[in-house]
């Protein structure tokens, strides 16, 4: 039941931004589906890793691959559903529980919370780039296929 509401809120988060980037029409729901995936790729990811990184890496993959289909059915830019998608995956509360810990002036529980931050950051936007390289390289290599026809 709780990761029921888990994903419930992640759907409501990314909703929310998808009214904040006035997303309309017919591109406005499958945007905040994003979160709904994003979400549940972290939950099942969960069940292959207890590592946190590595669940939100698998889960940014998950959702740009998911970007760029919609993208391309939609005909709207990656980042339309990118972004409200990546809402519920953002470390706030690690980043949150860091600057806690500076302004208590515990700084041995600062660094590590906010390498954790980092790290987390660094998975999403490994993610993210890994995975929209790989589409870029595929549409090249398809475009120099065809021009050789």
């Amino acid at each position: 039941m709780n990761d029921l509401v888990r994903l419930a809120a992640a759907v409501i988060g990314s909703m929310g931004f998808v009214l904040l980037f006035n997303v309309r029409g017919d591109k406005a729901l499958p945007a905040g589906a994003g979160g709904l995936l994003s979400w549940g790729a972290y939950l099942l990811a969960g069940l292959l890793t207890p590592l946190e990184a590595v669940r939100v890496l698998l889960a940014t993959v998950v959702l740009t691959v998911y970007a760029e289909l919609m993208a391309k059915i939609k005909k709207a830019p990656a980042t339309l559903f990118l972004a409200p998608g990546a809402i519920p995956l953002i470390p706030g509360a690690s980043l949150y529980a860091a600057m806690y810990y500076a302004v208590q002036g515990e700084w041995d529980r600062f660094s590590t919370q906010g390498m954790k931050t980092m790290v987390l950051a660094l998975a999403i936007a490994m993610g993210i780039l890994l995975t929209m390289s790989g589409f870029g390289t595929a549409r090249k290599i398809r475009q120099e296929l065809r021009s050789k026809k």
